[in-house]
């Protein structure tokens, strides 16, 4: 029976080949079981200890998480979807491109370069517009 928020038979068929082969000695937690725990707290945004029992102790979860990130297994089942609807034509690829300056440096003027300059025999030059 597949839950709610669990991969089904055909996305799980799909995602399979991506998944990296176990290269420990002992024999792992089901993969199906952890992609689906994976999953399932990603769609209901709880916490890692919060996943219930069922896909496996939450720790498990976690590390395997971080290893599938860390090795580009995620990345790999994110290109293979993008390319199967691609070749479907289920993606209608957009390019929007804009060109962005960064604006001028302005220079930037110390409290002693505000101050009335003083020009030709000590007189002051009235900068005050209103005066």
């Amino acid at each position: 029976m597949i839950r709610r928020h669990e991969l089904s038979d055909i996305e799980w068929e799909f995602v399979r080949p991506l998944l990296p082969e176990s290269s420990r000695g002992r024999k792992r937690l089901d993969d199906r079981r952890v992609l689906n725990g994976i999953v399932w707290k990603f769609r209901t945004g709880t916490a890692w200890r919060d996943v219930p029992e069922r896909y496996g102790p939450w720790a498990t979860l976690h590390t395997r998480f971080r290893r599938w990130a860390a090795d580009g297994t995620f990345d790999r089942m994110l290109r293979a979807a993008q390319a199967k609807a691609d070749a479907a034509g289920d993606i209608e690829w957009l390019v929007w491109s804009a060109t962005w300056e960064p604006p001028s440096p302005q220079r930037t003027t110390s409290p002693s370069e505000n101050r009335p300059r003083v020009r030709g025999g000590g007189r002051l030059i009235n900068t005050d517009p209103v005066a």
